[in-house]
């Protein structure tokens, strides 16, 4: 197997899985900035609910993708982030929040080269751990 991408996956890993998981928790706390703010005013509208409420929802959603990440489905996780953090930019643009829209597109893009390194590791796992034949070729000499 080869051990080169086992620190740039470790780290995307973390970065991804922790990053995930504290904004996850703060979006009941609001110690890093008003999250609510950041919602589209057409999402708001859209909403059945207070955007208060809304990011309490997108809060345990976060949550459970960062613990994904960081723990054994990893590759699940980090597409599932991925996926979301393009639906964040998206909203983030209509918004008129380009500049962090951006960090999340890079972000997704991290996301996505984690769940694709890590099928890599798991591929790699897998056929290092096949069996290898033991074919022995038959000898015409021993044969009679």
């Amino acid at each position: 197997m080869d051990t080169r991408l086992n620190v740039p996956w470790l780290a995307l890993r973390l970065g991804i899985g922790l990053t995930a998981t504290l904004a996850g928790l703060d979006k009941f706390f609001n110690l890093l900035t008003n999250w609510s703010a950041y919602v589209s005013p057409l999402a708001a509208q859209m909403l059945p609910f207070s955007t208060t409420t809304f990011m309490g929802i997108v809060g345990i959603v976060e949550i459970a993708v960062g613990i994904a990440v960081l723990t054994a489905w990893t590759r699940l996780g980090a597409y599932v982030a991925s996926a979301w953090l393009i639906l964040v930019a998206v909203n983030l643009a209509l918004a008129g929040y380009f500049d962090v829209a951006v960090r999340d597109v890079v972000m997704a893009i991290g996301a996505f080269t984690l769940a694709r390194l890590t099928e890599v590791r798991q591929e790699q796992l897998v056929n290092s751990q096949a069996p290898t034949p033991n074919f022995q070729p038959l000898s015409t000499a021993n044969s009679q």
